[in-house]
């Protein structure tokens, strides 16, 4: 049965309730809208569940004309909810090639971001893609390099960085309100066990070959796609990389340093046609100033900075201690609202006072029009992304690791190296 737009509207309204927060300060203290002659032209791939959320969201800065996605029934709702007008594509190639798309919005599954948003560069399109950046590591350092050739604007949606107390948190941190740093624990949680599923004949709605992508080709498993990817390996790398790429980007934004040394462990099920990802996980990982950063199923969801003179926790909700209560006595000097993020070659760069992004998606807007580094650039999510794909790979190798970040390469173990990338299939290479 076909889906009509009240049913859609419906659904993405309660995929707003879901995700309040995207839409909160999308409402809030947005510019004034731009005439139809100046509005930028959004092409949107992948439109369940958080594409359909960022989309919203970015008609406050441009107005919708093309929609991909590999699922028939998925566009179909996708271009009903926003006004019947989009155009829209299974292969998202051809949204790169029409010229009245300036902007890309990717909420594709994790194994799809590089490959799509390395294509939109290439195509002259600026990029707001969906967190983590990447599915490796070595695929994360193309996409910073194309993005630097290209000179487009790529914001990654790890949109904690624009919320006030995620951002005051790191810079209580980097001002020493708790004293030295001496360890961060982020509390993920553990992924889900599930399988072995059933395998079932393709769906007419859905191309499942350009759903796999640069994945190995398998029959069709209905747990594979949509939401579920996350928990196979093939496609994302579980919780580590879904919260991780929000909470350990945190994380290390306070820290100011690269990994040198990862220790892990997870219980890996073994379960044909089974979710595949560590069911539970714990990892330290080493920074070069000695401090320590704990994932796992550690305790309460968020972020729990520890230093020598006192402690504070932040999460979505949240931002508290005894540090956190003396600022109404003892308040940063406006002036010391400074966030940096590094380079590539470590040296911090000033991306922007405290009080200055007003949104996660405005900020992106305003980095095309300005051609700043927005707030969750390449550099800084790519570095995020390879601690979190790190942790995974000390899981997978059953053994530490030590990190070379300046090389971007393990050091003095030519076998993990190898883990760097993944094989693709032919005809969808990540290059």
């Amino acid at each position: 049965m076909s889906t009509t737009r009240r049913q859609f509207l419906s659904t993405a309204a309660a995929t707003a309730v879901a995700t309040p927060h995207l839409l909160a300060r999308a409402a809030s203290a947005e510019p004034a809208a731009k005439s139809k002659n100046e509005r930028a032209g959004i092409g949107a791939i992948g439109m369940r569940y958080q594409g359909t959320v960022i989309t919203l969201t970015a008609q406050a800065h441009g107005d919708v004309v093309a929609i991909a996605d590999v699922d028939r029934h998925v566009r179909e709702q996708a271009r009903a909810g926003f006004g019947s007008t989009p155009r829209i594509f299974e292969d998202y190639r051809q949204l790169l090639d029409r010229k009245d798309v300036d902007t890309v919005l990717i909420g594709a599954p994790d194994h799809w971001h590089v490959k799509m948003a390395v294509d939109a560069c290439r195509a002259g399109k600026d990029v707001y893609v969906e967190k983590p950046i990447s599915l490796t590591i070595d695929e994360g350092k193309l996409l910073r390099k194309v993005a630097q050739e290209t000179g487009r604007v790529v914001q990654v949606g790890s949109w904690q960085r624009s919320d006030a107390r995620f951002r005051l948190a790191v810079e209580m941190v980097r001002a020493g309100r708790i004293g030295k740093l001496k360890k961060v624990v982020c509390a993920t949680g553990p992924n889900p066990a599930g399988g072995p599923f059933p395998e079932r004949p393709v769906p007419g709605h859905l191309n499942w070959d350009l759903w796999l992508g640069q994945a190995p080709k398998v029959p069709y498993v209905e747990e594979r796609c949509h939401y579920t990817f996350r928990w196979w390996y093939e496609y994302a790398g579980g919780k580590v990389t879904d919260w991780g790429a929000h909470d350990i980007d945190i994380a290390q934004w306070a820290i100011n340093e690269y990994p040198v040394k990862i220790t892990a462990t997870g219980k890996l099920p073994n379960i044909e046609n089974g979710y595949n990802v560590s069911t539970d996980f714990h990892a330290l990982v080493r920074y070069p100033s000695g401090v320590e950063l704990e994932v796992g199923e550690v305790g309460r969801s968020g972020v729990l900075f520890e230093g020598e003179t006192g402690r504070l926790f932040v999460n979505r909700g949240t931002l508290d201690g005894v540090p956190v209560d003396n600022l109404k006595e003892n308040p940063f000097p406006r002036e010391q609202f400074q966030l940096y993020a590094f380079d590539n070659r470590q040296r911090p760069e000033r991306v922007g006072k405290l009080d200055a992004i007003v949104n996660h998606m405005g900020n992106f807007f305003d980095c095309i029009e300005t051609r700043k580094t927005p707030i969750s650039d390449c550099e800084s999510q790519h570095r995020s992304a390879t601690t979190c794909h790190l942790i995974n790979l000390a899981i997978r190798l059953g053994r530490p690791l030590e990190w070379d970040a300046e090389k971007e390469q393990f050091i003095g173990d030519a076998d993990a190296n190898t883990w760097l990338s993944r094989q693709q299939r032919k005809g969808f290479e990540v290059a």
